[in-house]
């Protein structure tokens, strides 16, 4: 996760709506290539990886870099939707009409990762461009929030909270109260 936060670092800035999207993809190639380096010097670190969303603003253009099952959810005008797609393999299920979606939220295998930002692997994210609206609400976060706390109950948390922090702390407590399986990210923009 550290390596991909470095290589994303250097894009706090503001950069020309054109370059949003090729900028996100070589961050990413850029960590890929560190995890790699770090594989060879220490073998014990072969395989490992991290999920990856992430936001991008200049001016009124969102750039989303997505790759793995962590998530990014749109409030907009009291509609809440995710605007990512999990690279697992139970969602290729869905999409192929193998599950439902009922199905999938129960399936054990629901957080078997097909992509990942990851040493040994391409790294082949997802990259999209949107445009805000006065008023949005972005909801990044790990499995360990989607995973416990339902669409619903996220939505009305955003919705009812309009201090940023405190609806990151009450859904972060929510997911704790759900049973806390795995580890919580949660940011809210």
């Amino acid at each position: 996760s550290s390596v991909a936060i470095s290589a994303l670092a250097g894009l706090d800035t503001e950069l020309p709506q054109d370059q949003m999207l090729s900028s996100l993809g070589a961050a990413v190639a850029q960590a890929n290539n560190r995890l790699h380096e770090m594989s060879i010097e220490d073998p014990s670190v072969e395989g490992m990886g991290t999920t990856l969303t992430a936001l991008l603003w200049s001016k009124g253009t969102i750039a989303i870099c997505h790759i793995g099952d962590s998530r990014a959810y749109l409030l907009r005008d009291g509609d809440f939707h995710q605007i990512t797609r999990d690279h697992t393999l139970v969602q290729s299920l869905v999409d192929d009409g193998r599950l439902s979606p009922a199905q999938a939220a129960t399936h054990p295998q629901r957080s078997l990762v097909m992509r990942a930002l990851q040493s040994g692997t391409e790294a082949e994210p997802d990259l999209s461009l949107i445009e805000a609206k006065a008023g949005d609400r972005y909801l990044l976060c790990s499995d360990g929030l989607s995973d416990v706390v339902s669409d619903d109950t996220m939505r009305t948390t955003l919705v009812q909270e309009s201090d940023l922090e405190k609806a990151v702390a009450r859904l972060i407590d929510l997911a704790m109260r759900g049973g806390g399986p795995d580890n919580i990210t949660c940011i809210v923009a």
